[in-house]
């Protein structure tokens, strides 16, 4: 099965509870302007579900695909599909939906 919003088709179907995440882009600068170099920028807490899981037997998921997250900054393990960055992670590691 293949998930699919406005602008990414992803050719992977997360399992159980899980939920694909793709990050948003790290600041490029601070609010005063300053240039952030690479080395010095957080990992995004922040994203959009792109794909998810059919839920546990009795815990259906509560977000959606298009869903704009906040995620605790350590969760999810990193995955490349097609040439592109992401994040699987349990719902439970979601932290809010804005």
């Amino acid at each position: 099965m293949v998930a699919e919003t406005e602008s990414v088709k992803v050719n992977v179907k997360p399992l159980a509870d899980r939920v694909l995440v793709e990050a948003a882009p790290a600041e490029e600068k601070t609010s005063f302007g300053i240039i952030i170099p690479d080395t010095a920028k957080e990992k995004p807490q922040r994203g959009t579900v792109v794909a998810v899981g059919a839920g546990k037997k009795d815990e259906p998921l509560t977000v959606q695909v298009g869903d704009t997250v906040l995620y605790g900054k350590y969760a999810g393990t990193e995955i490349t599909v097609d040439g592109k960055e992401y994040l699987i992670m349990r719902e439970s590691d979601i932290f809010a939906i804005l």
